[in-house]
């Protein structure tokens, strides 16, 4: 198509979308709001600036030049979030390690990432240590500690705070290509090798300025405005804990960075710094809920948003009830995250709180800017009937452009130009997407589709239940079955002859049909779940399967 562009004017100058912009409004507004890392440190905006700039002069002083690739293993603290801006503020690519990946793993992802430099917390120097001798690209080491540095057999440069002190305090960032990779983490996939996924400069700021409207503006769902304090419960290594860290410091916010998760660690933060917005997956939400420290604390007014799996209507009715206001969202690894979040209409918002859940537990709607939609085997679209289902694909300017060194497994992500989440779901007319399932979760019995995760959330609410999942196992007559696990609720008890008559009901109402309901249900301890802390239904069914 030919359309008209117009020569800027001499000494125009073409603004790069960079992430220090994100850096220039935070101190305008707020210059002594506070970063705090657990009870550890707290600092304002004008101090988390000159840190950065600190450090970026530390990591040029230890050899780091535009196009590195800087590794980074920390808890969520105060200087995850300096590496978020000052490594790819100077050109280099942060990679956020999974700490939660055994140690083949770990080397894995540094090697084929190519890792130069090295950023390691104390906690995690055992790991380190032991894959040092193998890995093939790093050039150095930084060590990170809270206390007295422990010595180290790793070759280190210094120590994170000492060579912040002796840095310069003034560094010129330079401007450069926007669609320069800034980030690279690896997803820790259900088969295979774990593959890298990268963000450019581009896209987290795009995805930062769609984030700072979503979040705020709806007035039935403020879930982050200038007075609200921001603690991340989602693992910085995790797709930049959600991107929301580069929303809250554009902002302005006060953030609380909690450092190792520990769920009575957790609410004493949230009561004592006053939190008033956090996100997490559904499992560390129940374990907040169940901890000692939550026995004794009134929730009244803690946002909290939910994502990585399905919410259950049984947890999201606790949460409600202990004076949560949860909130369901959705996006992948892939898509940095943000695609869908709830939205509940002025009808919805006048209903008792109890009432809403069935609508805060939906997948939401599509945010602004993201093509969303659904569609058949044969690549149609399905009717926007709530009922018909298909798999979700999308177009956004954030989604990342395919895998590091994976072109094949790119071009499957994006195959004819959308990006394939392997999500089924259906969309309402009002534009309300419900996922489904995974379509590898997907159940298929005797010629139907049950749904993993609507089996799940019906159990869930049995008083009795704090925790389940659902899955399919081969079965010789019927294709798969579904299998459940149930975890009980402490000082309570249940059986599986229990669970089937609490099914029953939703047999006789017409919600599922009586081939859904499992024939095994077993009460178990824990369910098993991967390192981002979603229930790991691949390692289940294997489980499963060799019983």
């Amino acid at each position: 198509m030919t359309t008209k562009i117009i020569a800027p004017a001499q000494g125009a100058y073409s603004y790069p979308l960079l992430i220090k912009s994100l850096l220039l409004s935070g101190k305008r507004y707020a210059p002594d709001q506070e970063i705090v890392y657990a009870d550890k440190l707290r600092y304002s905006y004008q101090t988390l600036n000159e840190r950065i700039k600190r450090l970026a002069n530390a990591l040029t002083s230890a050899g780091v030049k535009a196009g590195d690739t800087v590794a980074l293993l920390d808890w969520d603290s105060h200087r995850y979030l300096e590496c978020f801006f000052a490594v790819p503020m100077i050109g280099a690519v942060l990679h956020t390690v999974n700490i939660r990946l055994s140690a083949e793993q770990v080397l894995y992802t540094m090697n084929h990432a190519e890792d130069d430099l090295v950023l390691v917390h104390d906690d995690f120097l055992p790991l380190v240590e032991q894959i040092k001798d193998q890995l093939t690209t790093v050039k150095g080491f930084i060590q990170l500690s809270d206390d007295e540095a422990p010595s180290t057999t790793l070759p280190v440069l210094g120590e994170y705070e000492h060579l912040l002190a002796s840095a310069e305090p003034h560094y010129d960032f330079p401007d450069f290509d926007e669609q320069s990779v800034a980030t690279l983490f690896y997803t820790t996939g259900t088969t295979g090798d774990p593959k890298g996924v990268y963000f450019t400069h581009r896209q987290l700021v795009l995805h930062t300025l769609n984030a700072v409207g979503t979040l705020g503006v709806y007035q039935g769902r403020p879930l982050l405005r200038s007075d609200d304090v921001y603690m991340p419960i989602t693992p910085m290594f995790h797709v930049h804990a959600w991107g929301v860290p580069y929303v809250a410091t554009l902002m302005g916010i006060k953030q609380v960075y909690p450092g190792r998760y520990e769920p009575n660690a957790l609410v004493r933060l949230f009561r004592e710094e006053k939190v008033s917005f956090s996100h997490c997956v559904p499992t560390i939400l129940q374990m907040i809920l169940s901890c000692d420290e939550a026995s004794r604390t009134d929730f009244k007014g803690w946002k909290m948003l939910l994502g990585g799996s399905a919410l259950t209507h049984g947890l999201a009715d606790l949460a409600t009830e202990r004076g949560m206001h949860v909130y369901s969202g959705y996006g992948m690894s892939e898509t940095c995250p943000l695609l869908c979040l709830a939205h509940l209409s002025d009808a919805e918002l006048d209903q008792p709180a109890h009432e809403q859940v069935a609508a805060r537990i939906k997948t939401g709607v599509a945010v602004s800017m993201v093509d969303l939609r659904i569609i058949d085997a044969s690549g149609n679209e399905v009717v926007h009937d709530g009922e018909a289902m298909g798999e979700i694909v999308v177009r956004a300017p954030w989604l990342t452009q395919g895998y590091l060194k994976a072109p094949e497994q790119g071009a499957q992500l994006w195959e004819n130009g959308w990006m394939h989440t392997g999500d089924i779901a259906s969309i309402d007319a009002l534009g309300v997407v419900e996922i489904k399932d995974r379509i590898k979760d997907v159940i298929k019995t005797g010629g139907e589709w049950i749904s993993s995760l609507e089996l799940e959330s019906l159990i869930s609410e049995h008083p009795a239940v704090a925790s389940v999942a659902v899955v399919g196992i081969p079965d010789a007559q019927w294709g798969e079955r579904p299998v459940a696990l149930a975890v009980c609720v402490p000082g309570q008890s249940i059986n599986a002859q229990m669970l089937e008559a609490h099914l029953h009901q939703y047999v006789e109402s017409g919600r599922i049909n009586k081939w859904a309901i499992p024939r095994q249900i077993r009460i178990v301890a824990d369910i098993p779940k991967t390192s981002v802390g979603k229930i790991n239904k691949k390692l289940i069914r294997e489980q499963e399967m060799s019983l």
